[in-house]
């Protein structure tokens, strides 16, 4: 006997989208039956031609708890994953306080998410100068991996690694076969030349429009792809060292595409993502003053993303995550304008599969390609491969049923995250999470959470 059978016109299963119908005992997958026969109607779900895909993963998330909980919080980002069809997220190191990089504040990590999750969590440890002998630690109360910023993150008490840093550590997280993942810019230092006073006077006339803080390009200047391509070429010198894993999150600088492409062709054991912002967004649509765009690296110009949306069509970028980065309004320096002192960060995590799927749609992608970008892949990356992200026997039943002919218009009253801050409000996207399922319950249903505190925290344990 079965609890519950989900019957869809259009699965999407490792072998293609098809008419089948799922079939779910304790929260497990038990069967994935061809066709739409089942000997019996009850507890038969019918979602007709609606798509039936495996819950999203998102393994790139700040929730900011504890000790930043007005940034956003567990309950908070949260909910907004399951109204988004995300029924698992793994919660970065920063920039909840004390930052996730000793035991200690694992442990109080920990505690602030009980009764209070409404996905599926997991948890990556951060790498900071000097705590290399709270790795292991770590790794037995069972973080997925490592996060390590090569610049400064924005959060003083998380301070970037240096490549002694990371010598030290990468044996190690290598040793439990764990992933790295690591912020990739390298800050040139800058030396002051000295010049005549007609050149000087020249100078500071035009430093009154290049000192513009207001003004967007001069913001994409102040972090150029060389900061990550430098970043990106000094971890794949390590991790072929090192045999690490290594996972480089957020890419997007196209100039690195070739050497991330050469390294997977030697077979070294290197990942890569790229946000939903830097595909469905240009940095010829941005204007001054817009610091809600505000992201590190910076969302580039077209022509660069264009690059990225084909490494990410042949597989040199895997997959796709938000790094939703929330922070409060006054933070965002909305009423100034200012990029330079606006905190970086993209409020997303509801919005992941439409927004993907709107601009995949765009460039005749498919849904299956969507899945695998926003199911599978990461799932492989978190160590979830077996359970996670596809619709196949023996997986979680983590579900979602959404329209994928549907449009709707972003808007605050929709927005579950703390903060209604993000450059997609307004914007119409294809795309509707109808309902969420985690391990075969319904706790999500058309703008209605049927079911909270349904979340349990996963681990590599």
């Amino acid at each position: 006997m079965f609890d519950k059978v989900i019957r869809s016109r259009n699965t999407i299963t490792p072998q293609g989208i098809r008419e089948a119908i799922v079939v779910i005992e304790n929260g497990i997958i038990t069967e994935v039956r061809e066709g739409s026969l089942v000997n019996s109607t009850d507890n038969v779900i019918d979602v007709g031609d609606k798509i039936l895909m495996a819950g999203v993963v998102d393994p790139h998330v700040h929730i900011n708890e504890p000790g930043r909980t007005d940034w956003e919080g567990f309950d908070t980002a949260t909910k907004a994953a399951i109204a988004g069809g995300i029924t698992t997220l793994v919660d970065m190191p920063l920039n909840s306080s004390p930052v996730t990089t000793t035991v200690k504040a694992f442990e109080e990590k920990f505690a602030a998410a009980q009764n209070k999750i409404h996905t599926d969590v997991g948890f990556w440890g951060g790498i900071v100068p000097g705590n290399e002998n709270e790795v292991e630690g770590l790794i037995a109360k069972g973080v997925l991996g490592f996060k390590a910023f090569l610049t400064h993150s924005g959060i003083d008490e998380f301070p970037n690694a240096t490549e002694e840093d990371l010598r030290k550590v990468m044996p190690i997280i290598a040793k439990h076969g764990l992933p790295l993942l690591v912020h990739c810019e390298l800050t040139s230092n800058i030396i002051t030349p000295t010049y005549s006073d007609h050149t000087r006077t020249a100078l500071n006339n035009l430093s009154s429009i290049l000192n513009d803080n207001s003004s967007y390009c001069n913001y994409l200047a102040s972090r150029p792809k060389e900061w990550e391509d430098k970043a990106i070429a000094l971890m794949i010198r390590l991790c072929e060292e090192y045999d690490c894993r290594t996972h480089i999150v957020h890419l997007s600088s196209s100039n690195s595409i070739k050497q991330l492409t050469e390294a997977k062709q030697r077979g070294l054991p290197i990942s890569v993502e790229t946000g939903q912002h830097y595909l469905y967004f240009n940095a010829e649509e941005i204007k001054d003053g817009q610091t809600e765009f505000k992201c590190a690296p910076p969302i580039r110009e077209k022509a660069n993303n264009d690059k990225l949306w084909e490494a990410l069509k042949v597989g040199v970028i895997d997959f796709v995550a938000t790094d939703h980065s929330p922070a409060p309004p006054e933070m965002k320096q909305l009423e100034t304008g200012d990029f330079m002192k606006a905190w970086g960060g993209i409020a997303s995590l509801q919005l992941a599969l439409p927004v993907l799927w709107t601009a995949a749609r765009q460039r005749n992608f498919t849904i299956a390609d969507v899945a695998k970008w926003l199911c599978e892949k990461p799932a492989e990356l978190i160590g979830s491969h077996k359970n996670k992200g596809r619709i196949e026997a023996g997986y979680d039943a983590d579900l979602i049923v959404w329209d994928a002919n549907k449009k709707f218009t972003v808007t605050e009253d929709i927005i579950q995250h703390r903060h209604k801050i993000t450059p997609y409000l307004h914007k119409e996207l294809y795309g509707v999470v109808e309902q969420t399922y985690l391990a075969g319950e319904k706790v999500y249903d058309k703008g209605q959470f049927v079911k909270l505190n349904a979340g349990k925290i996963i681990s590599r344990k």
